[in-house]
């Protein structure tokens, strides 16, 4: 992790203004999907939004911060996350709520596949691409997340966040900028609630849609295995002409099966990376450099990553950034 960011004198400081546990040299590993990677320098899990901004706002600029949710598509690093890593929590961001003309305001808390059963008891109809989002509303926001052709964008009314000076920020669908699997949303905000709006329509409805979801997820994605969900972004946005899929480049460059260690490139869909029980994030990082490695000289395609890679390098070693990459 290096030189450490938060010193005794913040803690006390923090602690004093803060509801919500602060927690130092915090694992992370056991809140992400991986099961990899080093120690939070101090891990904060607010009891709301007003403990949130308050915590925001008495942090130095120069101390960085980084959330994580369920850790679904997250790699930390073995070496950990200097400065302030924050997670929120249920219990504080998790309300849902059904609101007129078919719109739920939902926490960012929430996991997705909730948040679709939530539509579905609500007799709101659109919403069902949520069920196939391993995630949280927030990381779907930020990410512009989607599944079976629908994307965050395509429903999302505003969203509401925290900058990082405890400033409450609204944001309408316009201003956030959406692209294929990413938003031009400021890096410094973070989410703690989205409206979304959806369409009338029947529980059985919902439930089919939902079922097709599921079917797709459980029969060609390792649901099942240590992974972090999509590895790579698709080189061309769903309904692209002759769209390349980044499976598809992969299986091609021979990858599918490869292992570094105990990581692996899943034998069900190679788009996904497994841990299949002692991989660390060196392993995982590396053997993605690798699949990226091979792709380009089997296709010509430069993939990028889809997973947020997060901290920094352990004594495990060092992954060279491909092409010189940061």
């Amino acid at each position: 992790m290096g030189e450490a960011l938060i010193d005794e004198a913040l803690r006390e400081k923090l602690g004093e203004v803060a509801r919500g546990r602060l927690t130092p040299m915090a694992p992370i590993a056991p809140y992400t999907w991986f099961r990899v990677g080093g120690p939070a320098e101090l891990l904060f899990q607010p009891e709301g939004p007003s403990d949130l901004a308050v915590v925001l706002a008495a942090l130095p600029n120069e101390v960085p911060v980084t959330v994580i949710g369920v850790g679904s598509n997250i790699l930390v690093r073995d070496g950990g996350i200097a400065g302030l890593v924050i997670r929120l929590s249920a219990k504080g961001f998790g309300q849902l709520a059904r609101e007129e003309n078919h719109r739920i305001r939902s926490g960012a808390a929430v996991p997705d596949k909730r948040l679709a059963a939530f539509a579905q008891e609500k007799g709101v109809g659109g919403l069902a691409f949520f069920h196939g989002i391993p995630g949280t509303v927030g990381g779907a926001v930020r990410m512009n997340a989607g599944a079976n052709g629908v994307e965050v964008k395509d429903r999302l009314v505003s969203a509401t966040a925290v900058d990082r000076n405890g400033r409450r920020r609204e944001l309408s669908n316009a201003a956030l900028g959406f692209g294929y699997r990413h938003s031009a949303a400021p890096a410094d905000l973070i989410f703690i609630e989205a409206l979304f709006e959806g369409e009338e329509a029947s529980a059985e409805e919902i439930a089919a849609a939902m079922a097709e979801v599921q079917h797709h997820r459980e029969t060609v994605q390792p649901i099942r295995d240590k992974t972090g969900g999509s590895t790579f972004k698709n080189p061309d946005p769903p309904g692209t002409p002759d769209q390349r899929r980044a499976w598809e480049l992969i299986d091609r460059a021979g990858c599918r099966g490869l292992a570094v260690g105990d990581a692996q490139v899943s034998e069900m869909h190679c788009n996904f990376l497994i841990n299949r029980g002692a991989a660390t994030a060196f392993d995982l990082e590396l053997l993605g450099e690798t699949v990226r490695q091979k792709v380009l000289a089997e296709t010509g395609v430069r993939l990028e990553w889809e997973i947020k890679r997060l901290g920094s390098f352990g004594t495990t070693g060092f992954v060279q950034p491909f092409l010189g990459e940061d």
